[in-house]
């Protein structure tokens, strides 16, 4: 009998996934929780085997639940299930602990074998998530790939870049002139194919 956890601040939400839980064979609602803060006091008690948070709740947000609850309960499996198609949410979920991230708008019947999935450690996602996350780490492949191309004197230049250093500061540190500096950052530009400062910017956090 695998034990699931809710933590959903619609009554009605909560209600229909507690029923659809507690009638498929196997599984039990263990509880629900209208808020992370009412979660965070009672999950650990319970010690289910498997916990569903939303991300927008009232107060205390579902991400900073996730973590929370990682932290009193490191083995405890989480779900994210919401309606937030996002890439920063999604992969702040996953930073906090949360091991798949499911989309309400999925079917129903979608839910349980995901509960199943999750609870024999595996990482459900719903498709457009999972389509998200793929893509990011193919744009950080990309990016470290053309990073790659950077000799060590420019890797140097650019991270100074990216910490908002300016062309005369990054000079001082490096022990080079000002033109030699606005020199390195053209051969960075063409090698990373990007146009400005921001760009290359994004490149090298995309890289890390």
């Amino acid at each position: 009998m695998i034990s699931v956890s809710l933590v959903e601040d619609h009554a009605d939400t909560r209600e229909s996934l507690a029923a659809l839980i507690d009638g498929a064979p196997g599984f039990r609602c263990a509880s629900v929780h209208a808020s992370a803060e009412e979660a965070l006091q009672n999950i650990p008690k319970q010690n289910p085997d498997v916990a569903l948070v939303d991300i927008n709740l009232p107060g205390m947000s579902g991400i900073e639940c996730v973590a929370k609850l990682k932290n009193l309960l490191p083995q405890l499996p989480i779900l994210m299930l919401t309606t937030y198609e996002e890439s920063e949410l999604i992969f702040n979920s996953l930073r906090a602990g949360a091991r798949g991230y499911l989309l309400k708008k999925m079917a129903p019947m979608e839910l349980i074998p995901a509960i199943e999935q999750v609870h024999a450690g595996g990482a459900p996602m719903s498709m457009p998530v999972a389509s998200k996350v793929v893509e990011y780490f193919q744009q950080r492949q990309n990016a470290s790939s053309e990073m790659e191309k950077l000799t060590q004197r420019e890797q140097e230049i650019l991270a100074l870049l990216a910490q908002g250093f300016l062309y005369k500061e990054i000079g001082e540190r490096t022990g080079i002139s000002f033109s030699t500096v606005r020199s390195h950052l053209r051969n960075i530009y063409e090698k990373l194919h990007v146009q400005s400062r921001t760009e290359a910017t994004v490149k090298y956090l995309g890289a890390r």
